[in-house]
Order: C-alpha cells, then sequence, then structure tokens
C-alpha cells in the first residue's frame, strides 16, 4: 500500500522528526550487484535532502538489474513507511521485497525465502510516496534487507534514495548491558572479620 502525500506535511507525521536516517549503521550499510562499490551508502540521506543527487546513486551492473541491500541499525527500530525514489528512463526499481534481522543473505537466499512483505512500486521521482509496512510485523527491527528483483525495463536498476519512518527504541545495539539481581546472597560473599582474627559469615 502506498501513501500519497496529497496533504499538508505539517499536519501529518510526514517531517524528518519520524525519519530514521540518524539510526541507520551507514558503515555496516551493503549491496550486492552495485555497479560502484560502497556507492549504496549515498541513497541514505535527510528527508529533505532525497532529492539532492549531487552525493551520487546506486545503481545495478549493467544488463543485470536485480539489487539486494543490506541495512543494519544502531538501535532497535519500527518501519511504519519505506521511501524509495528511483531512476528515470525504465531504471527505477519496479518491486520490493523485505527480510527482517537476516544477516548474509545472498540473492540465492532472497529468491528462495519467503519475505516478511511484498510491495509492486511506480515510478516516484519526486520521493512524494510511502509503501506502508505491516507495522506488527516490523517492530524490534535490528537490521532490514530489501531485495529489488527488477527495473521498469531498464538494462539496469537505480536508486537516488532510501527513507525509512517509524521509531527507535533506546536500546543501543552495540551496548549490552547486563544487570545482576541478587536474589539469594552467597554467604561465601559476605564475609568480615572475627574477633581473633579469623573470618565469619554474615547471616
Amino acid at each position: 500500500m502506498a501513501c500519497l502525500h496529497d496533504h499538508s506535511c505539517e499536519e501529518h507525521d510526514c517531517s524528518s522528526d519520524w525519519s530514521l536516517y540518524k539510526h541507520i549503521d551507514l558503515p555496516k550499510v551493503s549491496a550486492l550487484n552495485e555497479a560502484v562499490p560502497g556507492s549504496v551508502k549515498s541513497v541514505f540521506k535527510a528527508w529533505e535532502e532525497r532529492l539532492n543527487s549531487s552525493g551520487g546513486h546506486l545503481e545495478s551492473n549493467e544488463g543485470d538489474p536485480e539489487l539486494l541491500i543490506f541495512i543494519p541499525f544502531t538501535s532497535d527500530v519500527k518501519i511504519k513507511s519505506i521511501s524509495i525514489v528511483g531512476g528515470v528512463d525504465g531504471t527505477s526499481p519496479s518491486k520490493m521485497r523485505a527480510f527482517i534481522n537476516r544477516e548474509g543473505i545472498d540473492f540465492s537466499d532472497a529468491q528462495g525465502m519467503q519475505a516478511i512483505q511484498e510491495w509492486d512500486l511506480v515510478e516516484n521521482f519526486q520521493g512524494v510516496l510511502e509503501y506502508q509496512t505491516r507495522y506488527s510485523k516490523f517492530q524490534n527491527v535490528g537490521s532490514i534487507t530489501l531485495h529489488f528483483p527488477d527495473s521498469f525495463g531498464g538494462d539496469t536498476t537505480k536508486i537516488e534514495y532510501i527513507g525509512f519512518k517509524g521509531e527507535a527504541t533506546q536500546l543501543k545495539r552495540d551496548v549490552v548491558a547486563t544487570i545482576v539481581y541478587e536474589l539469594r546472597p552467597n554467604p561465601s560473599d559476605h564475609k568480615t572479620k572475627a574477633e581473633g582474627g579469623g573470618l565469619s559469615h554474615v547471616e
């Protein structure tokens, strides 16, 4: 399901306040079949900058429009919608498939696995379309892998922008906090000096 921005964004949650851009672990983003290694990182930018192509774009190898993009987050997120700005002349992606919290997926895996959700895309050059997720299935997302099987007839698939909207938790994925509750004290851990110089247990 796609949402068209035919309303005042000031009255809806279209602002960058809902953008998950700052929660993307950009150095760890990767793509398979990108023509220029590392170019996938250029498509993740602030919502206000979605039409700014000066930083580059992602394009598949000539004659093979399939792309697979792995996007990890710095904290668990809840994804409400996804926005894609594609290329002109039939190079926009025509379909999108999503996998949640599955690292190391290759093309064979993606083609054989059941996606958590699939969308038929339209050519979206202005970033005014958002594809709604089945929100209940996009909770506690540590990473998302997007599979773009084909373009609209172009020899390549070209993507200018990918944006996510939703909410982020406060838990950073690279910080593990372990809280130990002492439900039953161990007597050997509670020792004091006895009057005679030995050790006595504290009950």
